[in-house]
């Protein structure tokens, strides 16, 4: 099986539509959360997700779909929380309320979490992947999102991916980071992709949409 893997999107869909066209096929797309956040198209973002992926775990921006407040704090999260909580019907904000922490992939052997299995909102960062073995026991690899620092690694023969962001990199790349899983190899293989994808008509976007003038910046800068 060939899993299509998506995480971090925020809400940016000329991103998301530069990846759906670049990637080859695959046998299911799956999302590690965070569909909204950040950019300006919420609504079409998640309707497009719900369309296109098979499985969808909870990011912490989804979780607080309804309470943008919770991140008054960084003004660039609240900001784009502020206009999700705007923009989504109540079906879509539904939709969001609905996904679950964790699904297992691929006959369970593909676990799939947006941050720390067992420690919500924690960051997994590349150097701290060896650190997630003991949590691979059950499973032949876990798939995280949340840093949005696209890296994979193979650690006793369990694989660790982390598929980079769609719509908000933060590794140095602007480009829109998603991965291939290819199940049937053992151990299971990634294969890392980026796409470029129209930043200035994002930034636009941004700015017309009256959010944070960092919003915009910062996707230039792939950090």
């Amino acid at each position: 099986m060939r899993l299509g893997v998506i995480s971090d999107i925020h809400a940016n869909l000329v991103a998301l539509e530069a990846v759906l066209e670049d990637m080859p096929p695959v046998d299911r797309l799956v999302c590690a959360g965070d569909v909204i956040g950040y950019n300006p198209w919420p609504a079409e973002c998640v309707d497009l997700v719900r369309e296109r992926c098979s499985a969808t775990v909870e990011g912490n921006h989804d979780r607080n779909a309804d309470t943008p407040n919770r991140y008054s704090m960084n003004e660039m999260a609240h900001e784009g929380l502020k206009l999700a909580s705007e923009e989504l019907n109540e079906g879509q904000l539904e939709w969001l309320r609905s996904l679950p922490r964790s699904v297992d992939l691929a006959d369970d052997r593909v676990l799939m979490v947006h941050d720390h299995p067992e420690h919500v909102d924690q960051y997994v960062r590349p150097h701290s992947f060896p650190k997630m073995r003991p949590y691979l026991d059950d499973h032949d690899a876990c798939i995280l999102g949340h840093t949005h620092e696209q890296h994979e690694a193979t650690i006793d023969g369990r694989l660790i991916l982390n598929p980079g962001s769609v719509g908000q990199p933060r590794d140095g790349d602007p480009r829109a980071a998603y991965a291939v899983v290819d199940t049937a190899p053992d151990p299971m293989t990634a294969h890392l992709h980026r796409v470029e994808y129209d930043i200035a008509a994002v930034q636009a976007a941004c700015r017309e949409a009256g959010l944070p003038e960092q919003t915009d910046e910062r996707l230039a800068q792939g950090r």
